[in-house]
Parts: structure tokens; C-alpha cells; sequence
């Protein structure tokens, strides 16, 4: 190289030297204007969860958590949630799939349809349930003439709402997931001889599992604190249909010290999830 290069080469170091560090001092300044507010909405969001824990009955805890009211709710809300979870995956992979990996007219305003209950209100949610599976209902009175079933205020509603309102979560996350896999694999195993349905199961399916599962906890979570729809469509009867969320408000009003234990459990719980998530939603790439 020669000298001018060098000289050039230097100048260029000499110069990047300080426009890195004024970049590092930008990153690490933080405005006033920004700063306050950012803190002040922080403090919002933690200090009920704060509260919430300072008051909470530790003495009495163990005696609360273990009485027979919340011992049900308890259970019902782990077997309703497993069991809505469980639905969701069934019907919400394949529908992840179609949205994902076929074109059809219409897909993006089926898109908009499947991710409407994310936005919906809860309780719309359940009134739209009650007017579609009730016993009145457009498909519930053909289900009760034709069958004798009745879905309303019963432990399968409780699976039914909180199926309706969790399974979007794992539809945008599994359907995210596919979109990013690479097709190439499921093509080579279709040029192999595989079927579409087999090229899923035995090459789609293990490559999409860590989307899977995660969408399944998202869900799982969301079925576990569902109200709205819950209370609207399957009422609120002690070991039937009522769940914690709905044990925590009702027991607001007589007993808040069960309410803040039952709190503390839901808490719990959506830590246990956010912890389980951090590497797929927490993480800056």
C-alpha cells in the first residue's frame, strides 16, 4: 500500500474512532422528555402488581389456597384450560397451515376473522356464543332437538369460551412459524413420494414445534384467565363452570383475602409463562 493509502487508511480510522463513540454516547443519553414519562409508565404497570403483593395474606395463605372453594376452581380452571388448549390445537394448526401455506380469495379477510377474538370484548365474545350454541341458537337449537345436547352454563362451555378466545394466539403464532420455515424440506419429501398430509407430519410438524408450543402455552395462559365469555356463556356455578378468575371476583366481595390468594395464583402463573417464552418473545435479536 502506499503511503497516501496508509495517510487516507489513518484518516478514515481517526475519523470512524469518534463517530463511534458519539454513537455509543447517543445510545447510552437518554432525553429528559423521554425518560420521565417511560419511567412514570413503569411504574403504572408494576406498582399494582406491587400492591397486590404487599397486601396479600401471607400468614393465612396456605389456609386459603387449600380451602375447598378455591381447591375447585382451582381444578376446574387447570382441566378447562388443558382441555381448551387441546382443542385449539387440534383445529388451529391445520387452520394455521391453510393460512400459511395455501392462496385462496379471501385469505386475508379469513386472516382478519380468526384473529377478530384478540380484540373482540369477552363479553361479546359470549353473547356471540350464547346467540350461535344456545339452546335458542342457530346451531344449539339443532343440537338440542337433533342430539338433546345443551351447551350453556355447563363445564363444556367453559372449554367452548375460552377455546374461542385462546385459539387465535396459537393460530398468529404457528402460522408466524410456518411462514418462516423453509418449504424446500416439504418439497424434497413430496419429490420423495410423500403426501402432502405425511410431508406435514413427518417434516412440517417437528420443524414448526418450538412455534407450536409456544403458541399452546399463549393459549394455555389466555383459557386460564378467561372471564367475558365465560361468565356470559357458561355462567358462574361453584364446581360446574366456575373458574378462578370468576372465584376472584365473586370472592371480592365477600372474602378479599381468598380474592388476593387466587390473585396471587393467576400471578404466578403468567410469570411461569413469560418466564418459560423469554427466549422466544423477550429477547431483542
Amino acid at each position: 500500500m502506499t503511503s497516501t493509502g496508509k495517510s487516507d487508511a489513518a484518516a478514515d480510522t481517526l475519523e470512524s474512532g469518534p463517530r463511534r463513540g458519539r454513537a455509543r454516547s447517543a445510545r447510552r443519553g437518554v432525553p429528559l422528555p423521554l425518560l420521565l414519562p417511560a419511567l412514570i409508565g413503569l411504574a403504572f404497570l408494576l406498582l399494582p402488581l406491587v400492591s397486590l403483593l404487599v397486601r396479600a395474606p401471607w400468614s393465612t395463605l396456605p389456609e386459603q389456597l387449600t380451602s375447598t372453594e378455591v381447591w375447585q376452581a382451582l381444578k376446574l380452571s387447570l382441566v378447562c384450560a388443558t382441555s381448551a388448549t387441546a382443542v385449539s390445537l387440534v383445529l388451529g394448526v391445520p387452520l394455521a397451515w391453510l393460512l400459511a401455506r395455501t392462496e385462496f380469495p379471501g385469505r386475508g379477510l379469513v386472516r382478519a376473522l380468526v384473529t377478530l377474538p384478540l380484540v373482540l370484548p369477552p363479553v361479546v365474545g359470549g353473547v356471540a356464543l350464547l346467540f350461535a350454541l344456545g339452546r335458542n341458537g342457530v346451531i344449539g337449537q339443532w343440537l338440542d332437538s337433533w342430539f338433546g345436547i345443551t351447551l350453556p352454563f355447563t363445564t363444556t362451555a367453559v372449554v367452548v369460551a375460552e377455546s374461542f378466545v385462546a385459539m387465535p394466539f396459537l393460530v398468529i403464532s404457528v402460522e408466524g412459524t410456518l411462514r418462516a420455515a423453509d418449504q424446500r424440506y416439504e418439497e424434497a419429501a413430496t419429490t420423495l413420494g410423500a403426501s402432502r398430509f405425511t410431508a406435514f407430519r413427518r417434516v412440517t410438524l417437528p420443524l414448526i414445534a418450538p412455534g407450536v408450543a409456544a403458541g399452546a402455552v399463549l393459549a394455555w395462559a389466555r383459557a386460564l384467565g378467561e372471564f367475558g365469555a365465560t361468565i356470559t356463556f357458561a355462567g358462574n356455578f361453584p364446581g360446574r363452570t366456575q373458574t378462578m378468575p370468576l372465584a376472584v371476583y365473586l370472592a371480592l366481595q365477600n372474602n378479599p383475602e381468598a380474592a388476593i390468594a387466587l390473585s396471587l395464583v393467576l400471578l404466578a402463573v403468567s410469570i411461569a409463562v413469560l418466564a418459560g417464552l423469554r427466549d422466544r418473545w423477550m429477547t431483542a435479536s
